[in-house]
C-alpha cells in the first residue's frame, strides 16, 4: 500500500485527508470497508438490495465530492505545481551557496527527480546552540520558517509507552538542525527574494554573534 496525504501544504490538496492505493485486492476490500463504519454489502442480495453489514470496527473516512472534484482539478496543474517548486529550489540553492559556513541546502542524488515538498537547511555545528535564535529572527524578518519534524517518540504520548532519546540517532540529529524555508508555488518571485533577503539579513547578522 502507499499512503499520500492531501493537506493543503502538498503537491495537490484536497483541502485535507489522503488517498491509500494498493495493487492487491484483498487490501482493497478492506481498506473500502475500513473507510466506511466497517460496512459491507454481501455479494448475493439474499437478504434485499438495501442489507449491508458491519463486519469490522471502521471509520467514516470518505472523502466528499466536492473535495474529490478540487482535487482532480489539482491533477491537472500538477506539472505546473512542481515545476514551480523546482524554480524556486534552484534559485535558492544559487543565493543559498555562499552560506556554506552556516548551513547545508538541501541536495538530490543523480536518479531522484524530487518533487520539492520541503525546502530544508541543515544548520552546522557553529549554529546548533544558537537554532532558537536564528529561527525567531526568521520569523521577525518575515520569513515563515518551521521545523520538520520532531522526532515522534519524543512526544509525551509515546514516552509515555516508554520510548526514550536515543532510539533514531541520525532522525535526531536532523531534528537538531533541520529549518525549512517556504516552498509553495503560489510564490511569486517577490516572494522568493523577500525570503532571500531575510535569510540573508539574519546569517550575515551572525558576524556579530
Amino acid at each position: 500500500m502507499a499512503v499520500f496525504s492531501f493537506h493543503p501544504v502538498k503537491a495537490i490538496t484536497t483541502g485535507e485527508g489522503g488517498a491509500v492505493l494498493t495493487n492487491d485486492e484483498e487490501y482493497y476490500d478492506k481498506l473500502k470497508a475500513f473507510r466506511q463504519h466497517g460496512i459491507i454489502r454481501p455479494p448475493d442480495n439474499s437478504h434485499g438490495e438495501w442489507y449491508y453489514e458491519m463486519q469490522m470496527l471502521g471509520y467514516n473516512y470518505i472523502m466528499t465530492d466536492f473535495q474529490a472534484a478540487l482535487g482532480i482539478s489539482q491533477l491537472k496543474r500538477l506539472d505546473g505545481f512542481i515545476a514551480r517548486r523546482r524554480e524556486i529550489v534552484k534559485r535558492y540553492n544559487e543565493a543559498f551557496d555562499e552560506y556554506n559556513p552556516y548551513f547545508d541546502v538541501p541536495v538530490t542524488r543523480a536518479y531522484v527527480s524530487s518533487a520539492w515538498h520541503l525546502y530544508p537547511i541543515r544548520l552546522k555545528d557553529a549554529c546548533l546552540q544558537i537554532k532558537s535564535e536564528i529561527f525567531s529572527r526568521l520569523r521577525t524578518q518575515g520569513v515563515g520558517v518551521q521545523v520538520h519534524y520532531i522526532p515522534v517518540y519524543r512526544h509525551p504520548y509515546y514516552r509515555s509507552l516508554g520510548y526514550k532519546d536515543g532510539l533514531c540517532p541520525v532522525s535526531e540529529d536532523f531534528y537538531r538542525r533541520e529549518i525549512s524555508f517556504p516552498l509553495y508555488p503560489a510564490m511569486g518571485d517577490g516572494d522568493v527574494e523577500r525570503v532571500i533577503e531575510g535569510v540573508t539579513q539574519v546569517f550575515e547578522s551572525l558576524h556579530a554573534v
